[in-house]
């Protein structure tokens, strides 16, 4: 049976300055974000027909990180911890212990790409086309930082599976290591799909409407694996608060799809 090696959440340290591997994380994800941003400007003829450049997905990744930290931020207090965060106030600015909720940072996100839609004068949907692609290795690099903290981990599992992960500052279950299953399934999964998926000329919305489904369906699979959290609507066996909050984007992207081949089907 395999044990955590209970990493050091700081990387490292310079005199009182401590990097921690969860901010690296995060930091990884902006990279390859712009990375990925750039070659898919350079390379893909609707992206260049609609005159991106990478001075425009520079301002988009500034927008973006705001959209992420701060929505991430309070939809953990929010959709998880509420009670915890009244009694400390002083503790939700204190991003840089962990404890980021992926809705609230989609939904900050989507707040985001809107106040930069109205600034670029671009729709809505096209900028949240090109941007769908771009964020799923991000949030594989942010549950290898879950699973670096040792949080979010596993449902107890059968002691005979020969990757199960005993947690020792949870208890000396065997437990599943559910951070690294959601990496490689609402990270590198989705990744892969939706680069495929968005290579070719697709309707307006509909790469949109692939990742909310992709994800939606990943992350609802995943949750169950992983130890449920205590949530806004306590804490169940049955439906988790990460499947409560999955549930819409499975939907929205159905309706996103339809709406996007049927408009596209009618010009």
């Amino acid at each position: 049976m395999l044990v955590h090696p209970q990493f050091d959440p700081v990387a490292m340290a310079i005199g009182p300055l401590a990097i921690r591997w969860y901010g690296l994380m995060y930091l990884a994800a902006f990279l390859q974000f712009w990375w990925l941003g750039k070659h898919r400007i350079q390379t893909h003829p609707q992206l260049k027909q609609g005159g991106w450049t990478v001075q425009q997905l520079d301002d988009l990744l500034f927008y973006g990180v705001l959209g992420v930290v701060v929505g991430g931020r309070l939809g953990q207090v929010i959709f998880y911890e509420p009670g915890y965060y009244l009694s400390h106030p002083l503790e939700i600015v204190a991003v840089w212990k962990g404890g980021m909720a992926f809705h609230g940072g989609f939904l900050g996100v989507l707040l985001a790409v809107w106040l930069y839609a109205r600034k670029m004068q671009r729709t809505w949907l096209d900028i949240t086309d090109f941007v769908a692609p771009l964020v799923p290795l991000g949030l594989a690099a942010g549950r290898i930082g879950n699973f670096i903290n040792g949080e979010l981990w596993g449902r107890v599992a059968d002691p005979a599976l020969p990757w199960a992960m005993v947690f020792p500052y949870v208890d000396n279950l065997p437990r599943h290591p559910s951070q690294l299953y959601q990496a490689g399934l609402e990270g590198l999964s989705l990744f892969i799909l939706l680069w495929l998926y968005s290579g070719k000329s697709r309707p307006r919305g509909a790469v949109s409407g692939a990742f909310l489904l992709g994800y939606g369906c990943f992350r609802y699979l995943g949750e169950f694996f992983r130890h449920p959290d205590d949530g806004i609507m306590g804490v169940s066996e049955v439906v988790s608060m990460g499947q409560w909050l999955s549930l819409p984007m499975i939907l929205g992207g159905l309706a996103m799809l339809f709406w996007a081949y049927r408009r596209a089907g009618r010009n």
